[in-house]
């Protein structure tokens, strides 16, 4: 019992002569293992990188040839000049008609949607021509009457000829009168006339049915020229008619038709600054639309007249490419273009 107490109390005791482990060398050693262990996990993940094939981020200076340049980007004509002058505008077409009819009618058929491309003289709509054709058969019946009075006239004519030379002869036998050979004479004259007059009356007759003609041809609304159908104003069974009725219930137009071949850009240029623009100078033109798409445009005339109210006058600018994204009306940032004139 008392042998294991001692030697319970001899493991107790403190051994002096070792030297403690202070709290400053055990710190320095855990950081140095930290350190070596961070080291050797980049090394690790580099050398693998490398097998990989990846390339290192940083190039060695002494790995770039003595006569190596850095790529020159290429810079077009039309962005190296400066912008002298921006301004705002929106697209606009030259030729667009809203196409109605020249006689008042009702509308029978529109044969037009919008978007649809139409060519020159193709038919739009079409009206009630009952009255019309009526019109143009009596204008043609008007020419065969006097056609049929020309032939009777021209039947007596020869008769009365006929009768004048009877009494010629007669009276150089001194068988008829003076009187029967001059009143012969005046009936032959007298039919002339009216065979004249017939003839002029089937002319009178054939411009009578001509206009009928015309008039008919009037309750078929044709395209004016090739185009896009951008709207349609009327539907069948609408009354249309050239200039607005009392009511407001009669439609003045069929549909709007725009030439997108004369779409152009429109711009009003603040009178102080109209100096920097002339005419055929080069213009970058961007759309509200498209802010990053640059379209080479050219200014076609600057509008010899200013507004008094805004203080601007307005600048034609003609498109140089043609685009189907570019539509009437929408707006559109230019900047005008230093250096020299576009050539026509």
């Amino acid at each position: 019992m008392n042998r294991s107490t001692n030697e319970l109390l001899d493991q107790l005791k403190i051994d002096r002569n070792t030297l403690p482990e202070t709290p400053s060398l055990r710190r320095k050693i855990l950081l140095a293992v930290s350190a070596g262990t961070l080291a050797g996990l980049i090394m690790g993940f580099a050398g693998a990188s490398l097998l990989a094939g990846d390339q290192p981020a940083v190039t060695p200076v002494h790995s770039i040839p003595a006569d190596a340049t850095a790529p020159t980007p290429i810079v077009t004509e039309r962005e190296q000049l400066e912008t002298v002058l921006n301004a705002s505008g929106y697209i606009t077409a030259r030729r667009m008609a809203t196409v109605s009819a020249e006689v008042m009618g009702l509308i029978s058929s529109v044969d037009v949607e919008e978007g649809m491309r139409v060519q020159a003289g193709q038919v739009l709509a079409r009206l009630d021509d009952a009255k019309a054709r009526v019109s143009l058969d009596f204008a043609l019946a008007q020419i065969q009457v006097q056609r049929a009075q020309e032939a009777s006239i021209h039947a007596r004519l020869r008769e009365a000829q006929r009768q004048y030379r009877r009494f010629a002869g007669l009276r150089d036998k001194n068988y008829s009168s003076k009187a029967q050979l001059t009143q012969s004479e005046a009936s032959v004259d007298s039919l002339v006339a009216d065979l004249k007059s017939a003839r002029a009356n089937i002319e009178v007759a054939k411009l009578e049915a001509q206009r009928q003609r015309e008039r008919l041809e009037d309750h078929i609304i044709r395209a004016p020229f090739a185009g896009i159908v951008t709207q349609k104003n009327a539907q069948p069974g609408e009354i249309v008619a050239p200039s607005s009725a009392g009511g407001g219930f009669t439609r003045t137009g069929i549909c709007t038709i725009v030439d997108m071949n004369s779409l152009e850009i429109e711009v009003d240029v603040n009178e102080a600054f109209i100096g920097r623009v002339s005419a055929r100078q080069r213009v970058n033109a961007n759309l509200d639309a498209y802010p990053e798409w640059n379209i080479p445009a050219t200014v076609i005339a600057i509008i010899p007249t200013a507004d008094r109210a805004k203080a601007t006058v307005r600048v034609r600018i003609g498109i140089n490419s043609k685009d189907p994204r570019i539509l009437p009306d929408m707006g559109v940032k230019v900047g005008f273009l230093a250096g020299e004139a576009a050539a026509l």
